[in-house]
């Protein structure tokens, strides 16, 4: 009766447990959320400062660029008067020579070799005059080009003032914000602390049944090892009590109340009792043995049922706390990609939309309602097309779905750069076009590294690498700055 009523409430406090610990999960669940969320405000912020910090860091480096260049259209400026004194030098020298030449036209031999030499010289002053006005057209033409990139710097500074006063307001919201998750933060902290302290109480109940529980167990065993071994006895007893009436009956064919009222036999005068005693125990020997250790091998066998029975106990125990921990981890995966799913099927609308203007386009579940298993499934249907399978589209087709679903995944869950082989590859000019526009919105929340063959996208870089190799050589990366 007692090991019932523990049983009973062991059963309850079990219960108990597993309701506490499904609310602690599901406040865990919501305290992660809450976290997340939280994660999400600080990097926005974090980016966004970045933003500004970067921009405020080019506007400095545009100012450098146009006082370094000012200073270089000064210096060559002032080397201009050394350089036409030169040239004016080298033309007087000329003419000096052409005199000497038909004063000494007498010495032709000596004339020829002078006239090669005169001529070889010519040729060089020509070649650096030619030089020297090439590069005066190209002083000339970084000199206009400075004055347009100081022109473009001013527009950019006002730009950035603008998104400084933006990021600004920006900065303010996010932390009205803040202090409200973190009130709700706090709440949920205070809920999940009380849920615990619950959780305690019920855990010390339950080791408080656990331990009546094993008392009880342990004195029902006691009890039950008594009523086994007077049951042994007991049985033992009526054994040999049938075992006598039996050989009773088939030896003297008489009943057992005949022979209790049976006189005892007379011993002869020359045996005593003991010797009789000894002759009859000769006489059980006789009969043949019995085996002194059954109840030995009883108790051992029991011992190891008892022991193989806690063994199974345990196993079970584990068992149920491991389906538990499967149960929880199952329920964190099924909240993790629901949300990553919600987050990128909407991108994929809207990047889809974007791609192919009046199409549509979305992700859809195989199984939503197991979501441990399911499969996804791409819709895709281009402007002026019926269909929705990949398999119809054309191959830039395909690849530009694939690139709304890859940049999708990339905007709901963003990462520092991304890495991209010839994905455009198989796109024509309108398509470039949209996948270019694409790049340039993302450039600014994350760095791209693209490997490319098509020309109009090296010209939307602002940076190019490229592997040459010389005649007889090794290869050699080679880099060049684009500037927009």
């Amino acid at each position: 009766r007692h090991a019932l009523a523990a049983r009973e409430a062991h059963d309850q406090a079990r219960s108990a447990e597993t309701e506490a610990n499904r609310a602690v999960d599901a406040n865990g669940s919501r305290l992660k959320a809450a976290t997340e969320a939280l994660a999400r405000t600080q990097r926005d912020h974090a980016d966004a400062g970045a933003e500004g910090d970067k921009l405020r860091a080019q506007a400095v480096e545009l100012g450098d660029r146009a006082r370094r260049d000012a200073d270089r259209q000064a210096e060559l400026e002032a080397r201009l008067p050394t350089l036409e004194a030169e040239e004016a030098h080298l033309a007087e020298r000329g003419r000096a020579m052409a005199e000497a030449r038909a004063r000494l036209d007498e010495r032709a031999t000596a004339v020829a070799a002078m006239r090669s030499e005169l001529g070889v010289r010519s040729a060089g002053l020509d070649e650096r005059r030619q030089f020297l006005q090439a590069r005066a057209l190209e002083l000339d033409e970084r000199l206009s080009r400075h004055a347009v990139e100081r022109e473009e710097a001013a527009g950019r500074r006002v730009e950035l003032d603008r998104r400084g006063l933006a990021t600004t307001r920006l900065r303010s919201f996010v932390t009205s914000r803040l202090e409200v998750v973190e009130g709700e933060l706090q709440e949920l902290r205070d809920r999940r602390r009380r849920q615990s302290e619950a959780t305690r109480e019920v855990s010390a109940r339950l080791d408080g049944l656990r331990k009546k529980r094993q008392t009880a167990e342990r004195s029902l065993a006691e009890l039950r090892e008594r009523q086994q071994r007077v049951e042994l006895e007991d049985a033992e007893i009526r054994l040999r009590l049938e075992t006598a009436v039996e050989a009773l009956r088939r030896d003297l064919d008489c009943e057992p109340e005949v022979a209790m009222a049976a006189p005892a036999p007379e011993l002869p005068e020359t045996v005593s009792a003991a010797a009789r005693v000894r002759e009859l125990e000769r006489d059980l020997r006789i009969m043949g043995p019995i085996n002194p250790l059954a109840l030995e091998e009883f108790k051992a066998l029991e011992e190891r049922h008892e022991f193989l029975q806690n063994q199974l106990e345990d196993v079970k125990s584990a068992r149920r706390d491991l389906s538990k921990v499967i149960k929880a981890i199952d329920a964190e995966i099924v909240s993790v990609f629901a949300a990553a799913f919600a987050d990128v099927s909407q991108n994929f609308q809207d990047l889809f939309e974007t791609l192919f203007p009046g199409g549509r386009g979305r992700l859809k579940l195989t199984d939503p309602e197991n979501l441990l298993t399911t499969g996804i499934e791409v819709e895709a249907r281009p402007s002026g097309k019926n269909v929705r399978k990949l398999s119809l589209l054309s191959g830039g087709e395909r690849s530009l779905t694939a690139l709304a679903y890859l940049f999708a995944v990339f905007r709901a869950r963003p990462s520092p750069f991304y890495v991209m082989d010839e994905v455009e590859a198989a796109l024509d000019d309108v398509n470039l076009h949209r996948f270019l526009d694409l790049i340039h919105e993302f450039r600014a929340e994350a760095q791209l590294i693209i490997v490319s063959h098509q020309k109009r996208t090296m010209e939307a870089a602002d940076c190019l690498y490229g592997v040459t190799m010389q005649p007889g050589g090794s290869s050699r990366v080679v880099s060049e700055k684009v500037k927009n």
